[in-house]
């Protein structure tokens, strides 16, 4: 335990500023000018929150964050918002998979020993709904990235790396770098579009038909920020798990009387993971809540297991045989 201490206490006095502002130059110069900021814990559980901070004050108080992070073993993630580009986060990539996006990338990062990011900026007009998904899916990025990230000169706490925490390490950037999508496909990175299949989609429609033969008057949507304010953590620990979020979202919407395809369109304009990954996905997800097989009632009645995976409803939503209190 000593040695955790003692770590934690010189790289909290070293917080690698020049790291940290070429972090947020890299990432001012592609767009980006407001910032969600979540401390999560060694568990992974998230321990405080901001939403929206603006650039120059996200620059102006991180040393001191950092220091402050560092001394309570908390990790220090963001998650950069902007309007004019999209920001596609290529997560879980070895080392030549981030080297051969080096000339796409505007930035790249190594989260842990062997463990690296790469960034990509897309022009607005010229990202898709599909594209970014594409992206990860050609590059073998990790597909359900949160578009969270670590700060770069920060600490990585997490328990299996105790006592010897590795700082992120900043590998590359370039400013300014948003490549086009005739860029990105004549590296072969980017996966080959997916056939539609109407006769799937008109055969799941009659099962939702014959499972929910009266459809109520539609209520008000949920409130999706509740539903991604109690989903679990994602998987590296950086923020609420998104996808959960998104299908407890469209499994509410749908139990109160909204059609798949409304749902849908809904949580495109809801969801930055539902854009990111193009309506196909939010179909998908609204497809998968409509199909939701009856509640056990030998389950708690804030549980709900789906696909062999149990989770727990998020705090305060309601749903179709769970007698949680409130609206989500």
């Amino acid at each position: 335990m000593s040695n955790q201490t003692d770590q934690s206490s010189h790289q909290a006095a070293n917080p690698a500023p020049a790291a940290v502002q070429a972090m947020i130059d890299a990432l001012a110069s592609v767009g980006a000018d407001a910032f969600d900021v979540t401390w999560t814990n060694l568990q992974g559980q998230k321990v405080s929150f901001r939403r929206g901070l603006l650039r120059a004050d996200l620059r102006r108080w991180l040393p001191r964050m950092l220091a402050w992070a560092a001394s309570q073993q908390l990790n220090l993630i963001v998650r950069p918002n902007s309007r004019d580009t999209v920001l596609v986060q290529l997560d879980d990539l070895r080392q030549d998979a981030l080297d051969r996006l080096r000339s796409v990338a505007f930035r790249g990062l190594e989260t842990s020993p062997g463990n690296y990011q790469a960034w990509v900026a897309l022009p607005a007009a010229e990202s898709d709904q599909d594209f970014a998904r594409r992206l990860r899916k050609g590059t073998g990025a990790y597909a359900n990235a949160s578009g969270a990230v670590r700060i770069a000169g920060s600490i990585n706490f997490k328990q299996k790396y105790a006592p010897n925490f590795p700082r992120v390490q900043l590998t590359h950037t370039a400013p300014g770098l948003i490549p086009s999508r005739a860029q990105l496909e004549s590296l072969g990175v980017v996966a080959a579009p997916e056939a539609a299949a109407p006769a799937e989609t008109a055969d799941l429609r009659a099962t939702v038909i014959t499972a929910r033969p009266t459809r109520r008057e539609p209520r008000a949507w949920p409130d999706y920020q509740r539903c991604l304010d109690g989903a679990p953590p994602n998987g590296d620990g950086t923020g609420s798990d998104r996808s959960k979020a998104d299908y407890f979202w469209c499994l509410l919407a749908i139990q109160r009387g909204w059609g798949i395809d409304e749902t849908a369109e809904r949580l495109m304009e809801l969801s930055d993971k539902a854009r990111e990954n193009g309506h196909d996905y939010a179909l998908r997800t609204a497809r998968k809540a409509a199909t939701l097989p009856a509640v056990d009632s030998r389950r708690s009645p804030r549980e709900h297991r789906d696909g062999g995976n149990r989770y727990e409803i998020p705090s305060g939503c309601e749903s179709r045989g769970y007698s949680g209190p409130g609206e989500c």
